[in-house]
């Protein structure tokens, strides 16, 4: 076992004795060291109540033979860390998870691990580390949250941001709006809808290593803490199989998790992780992959904020699992792909049935045709940028306006909620992106002001930062090359015109060649607005979006 190297031998005595020191019996000490990695914390509501699903992992890793062995992981709440400083640090953290969960694993000498994370920053990050280690692993996430309800509609934390535009608009009263504030997160767990965080913990499942359910179990039920149990377990016999993360991670598993990615219609920021994960295994993942596997994959769900649908729905409609089986019946996934079940994907799905056509359709009765993420390239983003198609109203899939051009969210946010966007605009955010934000910040409150106005099926917000899952409408992120770097995107003046044609993948700048020579000799890109700490050093090593922004 691996952790011999700590607790074997006549000279590891002394390491014996601190176990001892812990309370840990010879009985226990000589059992495989199963490493559980806990992000529970009490400010961020997904993490909230891990200490019962790592309870419950514990037990099941003690039931199957093994010695479950706690330690921490940090996360940021994203959705508090919105629209201000603190949203710098969010994407930065996901680095910090992996390298710490690395020293901890690598310090201890840990046989297998199970992960508990459950939001934004903190899946990918595990997952990132479970790549990395390439320990046997499994990934059992803290579930979702329940929508909340206000009159007789079903509402989501991104029914909050948007209603604050609403209010600026005159549309809603701000008693309307404390309606919503108090109703909108009624439990624990990771927030309603397909964002970020229930994004990566389906495509969890896609990837091989999360147990069928991880993705869409909601937070307070009780079968949760069964699947807790049942991922302590599995840990066990993907120990005594020597099945590890890069056994199940592989260039198919990584191609699955794109289609369902596309017929799920996920975050954005998926366009992120998933290049940052396969990294950690020696796969690269270009952009372009995922227009490939658009064109071929309908959208077949329209859950929050791209519909009225949450993730409970999915989970009463059969979850993931129900998805994949309407892709493979037209051959669209990698049915001999691995799984931690020890199961392939073909034999995890082989008796799943679609259990609600209204919020999994048909694969012959698709919302589209075509997935919900589109990858747009053109000399304003000749690396690429990313839009969620499946959230962007028919009218705006193709747009031309004039720029609106703004080195900040702070200033772009003044001037929507002042009434100075109007319709056509395109609004153009920059300085945002990895280096230049730096950490690239979600942009939530922009999209949400502009829902709430209802400019959002009249106006395009472009940003080398990036937007939050819970963001509807034509909102285009990861432009790259961002503006610190030198991209285009620092060469947009104001007033300049820009064409958007998201079906067929085209962003451009409409200005001569010559003058955009003109304009780039005499560019100079705006210092790092964060010049100390830990994110100075993130931004003189951290990539660019399109290759989701690792460090070097």
């Amino acid at each position: 076992m691996r952790s011999d190297r700590v607790k074997k031998g006549l000279e590891r005595a002394p390491h014996r004795s601190l176990f001892k020191a812990m309370g840990y019996t010879d009985e226990e000490i000589e059992r495989p060291l199963i490493g559980i990695v806990n992000a529970k914390n009490e400010i961020i509501p997904g993490h909230i109540h891990l200490d019962n699903v790592v309870k419950a992992v514990k037990e099941g890793v003690r039931l199957a033979g093994g010695t479950p062995i706690e330690f921490p992981a940090i996360g940021v709440c994203d959705g508090i860390a919105m629209g201000h400083v603190g949203m710098h640090y969010s994407l930065a953290t996901r680095e910090l998870i992996a390298d710490s969960t690395e020293a901890m694993v690598m310090a201890h000498g840990f046989d297998a691990l199970v992960m508990v994370p459950n939001c934004d920053k903190i899946v990918p990050g595990m997952l990132m580390a479970a790549g990395r280690l390439n320990l046997p692993t499994i990934v059992v996430s803290g579930g979702a949250m329940l929508a909340g309800k206000v009159g007789d509609k079903n509402i989501s934390l991104s029914n909050v941001f948007e209603a604050v535009g609403s209010v600026k608009a005159g549309k809603m009263t701000e008693g309307e709006l404390c309606q919503y504030e108090n109703n909108a997160c009624p439990s624990c767990g990771s927030c309603s809808g397909m964002f970020t965080a229930n994004s990566m913990n389906c495509l969890t499942e896609v990837l091989g290593l999360g147990l069928p359910g991880n993705g869409t179990i909601p937070a307070v039920y009780s079968e949760r803490i069964r699947l807790a149990k049942k991922a302590g377990m599995a840990i066990m016999e993907l120990f005594e199989m020597d099945l590890r993360p890069r056994d199940l991670m592989t260039e198919k598993s990584f191609e699955n998790a794109l289609t369902v990615d596309m017929a799920l219609g996920c975050s954005t920021n998926s366009m992120l992780h998933l290049p940052a994960i396969a990294n950690e295994v020696g796969i690269t993942m270009e952009l372009e992959k995922a227009n490939d596997i658009s064109s071929r994959t309908p959208n077949l769900c329209k859950l929050s904020p791209a519909g009225h649908h949450h993730i409970e729905d999915l989970y009463e409609a059969g979850g993931v699992q129900a998805v994949m089986a309407e892709l493979a019946k037209k051959d669209l996934l990698h049915l001999d792909c691995p799984t931690v079940t020890g199961k392939t994907v073909c034999e995890n799905i082989k008796n799943v049935t679609n259990l609600n056509n209204q919020v999994i359709r048909n694969i012959e009765n698709p919302y589209s045709e075509t997935g919900g993420i589109a990858i747009l390239k053109g000399n304003l983003a000749p690396l690429g940028c990313v839009v969620k198609r499946s959230a962007v109203a028919p009218e705006m899939l193709e747009h031309r306006g004039p720029a609106r051009v703004f080195n900040s969210e702070e200033d772009v946010n003044a001037a929507i909620l002042g009434g100075k966007i109007k319709k056509g605009d395109v609004v153009i955010i920059r300085y945002e992106g990895p280096k230049g934000g730096p950490g690239m910040r979600e942009m939530l409150a922009p999209t949400s002001a502009l829902a709430g106005m209802g400019l959002d099926k009249d106006v395009a917000l472009i940003t080398d930062g990036r937007f939050s899952g819970a963001t509807r409408g034509a909102s285009i992120g990861h432009v790259s090359p961002e503006a610190a770097e030198g991209g285009p995107i620092g060469l947009v003046q104001e007033g300049d015109t820009i064409f958007i044609d998201i079906n067929k993948g085209k962003i451009i700048l409409e200005v001569d060649d010559n003058e955009l020579d003109h304009r780039r000799k005499s560019f100079e890109p705006l210092p790092c607005k964060i010049n100390q700490g830990y994110l100075a050093r993130y931004a003189k090593l951290v990539t660019s979006a399109n290759t989701g922004a690792v460090l070097k």
